[in-house]
């Protein structure tokens, strides 16, 4: 499954793109949030110098209907927020995506990681051009398997002896025939699997790590 890495600029018609543009040392993090028919609703932390008078100032937005302070600490607050201008959850809700939670703003920038099919993805992509979002892709790439899917049992032994005899060491630690020795498994045997194993490592990291990385997009 494709994971992506967007970096989102946020407009400043929305609340979090001026606030944190306003106050470059606010963080505003979206802990929760849903969206309706024509407005959003949301659970933020604001962390910064002075919450009280950011919160202030986020009442004031005119894509605010309505703000309510659970918490408020020194340089800290928990706010429960409604606007009519939930951009990017109307980007994910067109797109079929869900919002992965939470996710941080700062100067008017955040930053969304996702695991999707490439086609909802390039869905997002769209939806958040239309609605005046620009991004770039930090990285698209497939998932490496975990190592229980990438080797066998029978691999997984035998590598692990080898790293452990030093067969994989510059100069060898061992011999294939003492690493056969030591598995109690024909050479042949020990040699088949090794490369196997080894092929099956060097393909994933290759899907991976060695494609051409893509360019930054950036839509809007």
């Amino acid at each position: 499954m494709p994971e992506a890495k967007l970096t989102l600029t946020i407009p400043e018609r929305t609340w979090p793109g001026e606030i944190t543009r306003r106050y470059p040392d606010a963080e505003i993090r979206i802990l929760a949030a849903m969206a309706g028919s024509d407005s959003g609703d949301g659970l933020a932390e604001i962390t910064c110098a002075d919450p009280a008078t950011v919160v202030d100032d986020i009442r004031a937005h005119e894509s605010v209907e309505s703000v309510t302070v659970l918490q408020l600490g020194d340089g800290q607050c928990l706010i429960q927020f409604r606007t009519h201008l939930p951009l990017l959850l109307f980007a994910a809700q067109g797109s079929g995506l869900p919002l992965e939670m939470p996710f941080e703003i700062r100067q008017g920038k955040a930053t969304w990681t996702l695991t999707a099919a490439q086609e909802s993805i390039s869905e997002l992509g769209d939806q958040l051009s239309a609605m005046g979002v620009t991004y770039t892709v930090d990285y698209l790439q497939q998932d490496i398997a975990t190592p229980e899917d990438l080797l066998t049992d029978r691999q997984r032994s035998i590598v692990r002896h080898a790293i452990e005899r030093g067969y994989y060491d510059t100069p060898r630690g061992c011999s294939l025939t003492e690493l056969a020795d030591a598995v109690g498994l024909a050479k042949s045997t020990v040699s088949e699997t090794l490369h196997r194993a080894e092929e099956r490592v060097m393909k994933e990291f290759a899907a991976s790590a060695l494609e051409e990385p893509p360019r930054p997009r950036v839509d809007g």
